[in-house]
């Protein structure tokens, strides 16, 4: 098909949206290994996830068959709002790096909680809804997911509380003021609110926090009060079902125009943009109908694949969530408060865990001052403020560009933007003034987190 053919922005009508996810797992021949209950050290089953889990959501977790799942007409509706989004064709950057590439990215921050996360965010407020429960609560780095859900939870008049990792929260005010102005209860974490978080800040004084701190802090307020069940924002089997509508769009979009990326790059934290992204090709990929070289980007400092251990372990510092069998650091593994992005998870989505295990996908690690450096030179060649979790993918975006630059080649490159970086103007203004440094944990320093990796033998 002639260049000239394809424009600078691929939309989909609304007609064409996908009315059905996808459940990559149906598609694996080695399925994920199940959440065990930290207990028994057994199969976890959907009674004993009923108290955590809304009743629905329950079923998605555990569903390793069903290959598609209807999207409720109550979701397709909230989703036209800010759906289909763009494919974008980098023209512009792919002529500052003088590349043969062809540069393609999904954009997710066309939606006023500016990023991806609000396309499972609004699906676990509506089964909420649907459920007849008062609330939920949650945990959220960076800040993406707490204001997606603060949203979606407006928009079903349900109550909020957010546990927002307590170096965020002091970085990043105006996400924490978006949050509130949507209604949402927002707490730094670890707090003293919950027994949890005071046993935290005993045990670490001064601590800034973690995912996993926080993750325990929301799952303790949602399983001690009548009407609140727990949400979370990556990681689970749900949520890469959610996010898998990224995927399906940006799929069809490329094969409105016969276009078959030779690359795919998502950034990985815990996991629900890269899963989103990659859903439908991996599938291709687990058939033998196609084959993609698909590269998950994670941060030097928080390098759950590259340095992790494929191993059970709890989802949260304070070990009262099921354990999960995944890529990780161990739980009470906390980043430096010099990383300045999100991506701050111990470890990875188990679904992610078993097809990187299986080799299915690669996984690259990036220090945050090349981040840094690779959104800015896409903002200022593609007019968007990129967010730091997405310049993740993006550093190694321009990386795979240059290296056709060297060779000839012209391989074509997609990769997500999930959202856009307004409210991480901290980060910048520190990556501007030079004051951006780059932390990576030595061995020692992860050894300490793999001490306390629970001994599982199943």
């Amino acid at each position: 098909m002639e260049e000239k053919k394809i424009p600078y922005k691929i939309y989909l009508d609304e007609s064409e949206m996908p009315k059905q996810w996808y459940n990559l797992r149906a598609d694996m021949k080695n399925k994920p290994a199940p959440l065990l209950n930290p207990g028994t050290l057994q199969p976890l089953k959907a009674e004993e996830l009923a108290p955590i889990f809304c009743e629905e959501l329950v079923a998605q977790e555990l569903d390793e068959d069903t290959k598609f799942v209807d999207i409720p007409e109550e979701i397709l509706d909230f989703y036209k709002m800010y759906r289909p989004s763009p494919l974008v064709r980098a023209y512009y950057l792919e002529k500052a790096l003088g590349t043969p590439a062809k540069i393609y990215y999904k954009f997710e921050g066309n939606n006023t909680s500016g990023s991806h996360k609000l396309n499972s965010a609004i699906a676990q407020a509506y089964y909420a809804k649907k459920q007849g429960l008062k609330g939920v609560t949650t945990e959220t780095g960076a800040g993406q997911w707490g204001t997606a859900l603060s949203m979606a939870c407006s928009y079903f008049g349900l109550d909020c509380k957010v546990y927002m990792v307590k170096c965020s929260y002091e970085q990043k005010p105006f996400r924490r003021e978006v949050m509130r102005t949507y209604g949402a209860d927002v707490t730094p974490s670890p707090s003293e609110n919950t027994e949890i978080g005071k046993k935290i800040l005993a045990e670490h004084p001064g601590t800034t926090g973690s995912l996993g701190c926080a993750i325990s802090e929301a799952v303790e307020v949602a399983t001690t009060n009548e009407g609140y069940r727990y949400v979370l924002g990556s990681v689970l089997n749900q949520v890469l079902l959610h996010q898998s509508i990224i995927g399906l769009e940006t799929k069809k979009a490329l094969d409105k125009y016969g276009i078959k990326p030779d690359i795919i790059i998502g950034c990985a934290g815990g996991g629900s943009n890269l899963g989103g992204l990659i859903a439908p090709f991996m599938g291709e990929k687990l058939r033998g109908e196609a084959d993609y070289r698909i590269i998950a980007v994670e941060p030097a400092s928080c390098p759950s694949f590259t340095r992790g251990k494929f191993a059970y372990d709890f989802a949260d510092t304070g070990m009262i969530c099921p354990l999960a069998k995944m890529y990780t650091l161990g739980s009470g593994f906390i980043p430096s408060a010099n990383h300045a992005g999100g991506l701050r998870f111990h470890g990875m989505s188990s679904t992610l865990s078993q097809l990187y295990h299986d080799k299915y996908m690669e996984a690259i690690a990036v220090e945050q001052t090349a981040v840094f450096d690779a959104a800015t030179q896409f903002a200022r060649v593609e007019g968007i403020l990129p967010a730091p979790e997405s310049s993740h993918a993006i550093r190694v975006a321009i990386d795979e560009a240059l290296k056709c630059k060297e060779t000839g080649e012209e391989k074509t490159i997609v990769f997500g933007l999930t959202g856009t970086g307004y409210f991480d103007m901290y980060a910048y203004q520190s990556f501007n003034d030079g004051k951006m440094g780059d932390y990576i944990p030595t061995d020692e320093d992860l050894a300490v987190g793999f001490a306390g990796l629970p001994k599982v033998d199943i």
